[in-house]
């Protein structure tokens, strides 16, 4: 199944598309304008990746369309694979993580590709103005990033109280988990 997932050039780029977008469907020749690909690899990647059971099609309006299938066995994972590599969160992380004492970072919204409300929830002790100025900075993505800063007092009684934004974000399974030092915390209270 690996073989098959990383093997070409086209194939990445489609991985890509599809990863960071999963609720988007695309037809071919849009595909084709989209990632600069030739028509034939596109249509031969898209075989492929619907062979493996990455991808799902049908036909509407007398094109086809492509579309991720959120049940593949390994489309968290992958996802996760894609959104670490393509927005080289891991920099980012590390920044973050020499910024002060981080006990939880959660990326979501912009860094999976989907609407949230709020890119990053961080628990910890960092001065917010030092935070702002990195994600600014490392912003590839054109926007501001709306974040969260919360101390673990904060966080654990919030969560302790089934906090909506919390419970939301924490059950949200394309969130992606970056620091977590809460691990015993967070399974005393689920």
């Amino acid at each position: 199944m690996l073989k098959a997932l990383f093997s070409s050039k086209a194939r990445i780029k489609l991985l890509t598309t599809f990863m960071l977008n999963p609720d988007e469907e695309y037809f071919i020749r849009e595909l084709t304008r989209k990632l600069d690909e030739q028509i034939n690899s596109i249509r031969r990647e898209l075989d492929n990746l619907k062979k493996i059971g990455l991808l799902r099609s049908r036909v509407k309006n007398r094109k086809k369309y492509f579309f991720t299938n959120k049940d593949f066995i390994i489309f968290n994972e992958l996802r996760d694979i894609m959104m670490k590599a393509m927005n080289n969160d891991s920099d980012l992380i590390r920044k973050i993580a020499k910024m002060g004492e981080v006990e939880l970072l959660l990326l979501s919204g912009v860094f999976v590709g989907k609407e949230s409300a709020v890119d990053l929830l961080l628990v910890g002790d960092i001065d917010n103005e030092e935070l702002q100025k990195l994600l600014t900075e490392s912003s590839k993505m054109g926007k501001d990033l709306k974040f969260t800063n919360m101390t673990k007092r904060d966080f654990l009684y919030r969560l302790e109280c089934k906090d909506k934004f919390i419970r939301d974000l924490l059950s949200d399974e394309t969130t992606i988990v970056a620091i977590n030092k809460l691990k015993k915390e967070l399974e005393k209270i689920r």
